[in-house]
C-alpha cells in the first residue's frame, strides 16, 4: 500500500494518506508546518470531531475523577499525610510514564502503511502541525479507554485502600501534563521557570527531535541521558 514518490495533499483528509509515504514518512512528519489552523484528519464528521479537543476539557472532565478517586481512600480511613504521600507518588509515577510513552511509543520509527498511519494519529500529527490548538491535548474518549487498564494495573500494585488515591495522583499528573503541554505551545510565560520549559520543549519540536522527551520537567531526560545539548555547548566542541 506504500506508493513510490507519493505526495501528501494537505487540502484533503490526511490520516489515510500518510501511510503511502513509506520510508519517506519519517522525514516528512518531522518537517513542521507552523500554523494554528490544523489539517483535516478524516472525511467523516464524527471521527473528525473526536480528534479535536479544547484544552480546558481536560481539567473539566478529569479533575472530578481525580477528587473522587482520592476521596475513596480518604473514606477508607487514611490520614491527610498518607493521602498526600499517595497523591504525590502517583504524580511522580506519571512523570516517568510521560517520559516513557513519549520516548518509546510516540517516537518509534515506522515505514509501512498502517504503522505510519498509527504513528501519525498517536503523535506524528503533533510534530507535523505543532501549533494545532485543537490537537494538543489527548481526546477524552481515548483517555477514558486507557484509564481502565491503568487503574487495573494500579490495583495490582497497591492495596485496595491505597489504589484509588494513587490512581487519582497519577491522573492528576496527567491533567497537569496536558495543560502544561498546551501552555508551552500557546502561552507567553513571563517568569523564568515556565519560559525555560517552553524553550526546552520547542527545542524538541524544531531543533533536536530525538532528545528532550520530558514535558513537565527535564528530570527523566537527565536520568536517562536524553538531555539535548545546548547550542553554546555545541559551539565549544
Amino acid at each position: 500500500m506504500v506508493a513510490q514518490d507519493f505526495k501528501v495533499d494537505l487540502d484533503k483528509a490526511l490520516v489515510f494518506q500518510v501511510g503511502h509515504l513509506g520510508e519517506a514518512y519519517q522525514e516528512w512528519v518531522h518537517q513542521p508546518i507552523v500554523s494554528k489552523e490544523g489539517p483535516r484528519f478524516f472525511e467523516s464528521e464524527f471521527w473528525e470531531f473526536l480528534t479535536r479537543t479544547v484544552w480546558w476539557a481536560v481539567p473539566v472532565i478529569w479533575l472530578p475523577v481525580v477528587f473522587y478517586s482520592i476521596s475513596v481512600s480518604v473514606r477508607m480511613g487514611h490520614t491527610f499525610p498518607e493521602i498526600v504521600l499517595m497523591v504525590v507518588s502517583g504524580i511522580f509515577v506519571w512523570t516517568l510514564l510521560e517520559y516513557t510513552l513519549h520516548r518509546f511509543l510516540f517516537h518509534f520509527e515506522t515505514n509501512s502503511y498502517w504503522w505510519n498511519t498509527l504513528h501519525y494519529l498517536l503523535h506524528g500529527c503533533h510534530h507535523k502541525h505543532p501549533m494545532d490548538g485543537l490537537r494538543l491535548v489527548f481526546p477524552p474518549a481515548a483517555t477514558a479507554v486507557l484509564c481502565i487498564p491503568f487503574f487495573n494495573l494500579v490495583k495490582l500494585m497497591a492495596s485496595p485502600t491505597v489504589a484509588p488515591a494513587l490512581f487519582g495522583g497519577g491522573l492528576l499528573g496527567y491533567v497537569m501534563y496536558d495543560c502544561t503541554h498546551y501552555y508551552l505551545h500557546h502561552g507567553q510565560p513571563s517568569s523564568e521557570v515556565p519560559r525555560n520549559l517552553k524553550k526546552y520543549h520547542l527545542n524538541h519540536h524544531f531543533r533536536i527531535q530525538d532528545k528532550g522527551f520530558g514535558i513537565t520537567s527535564s528530570l527523566w531526560d537527565r536520568v536517562f541521558g536524553t538531555l539535548p545539548q545546548s547550542k553554546a555547548a555545541k559551539k565549544v566542541r
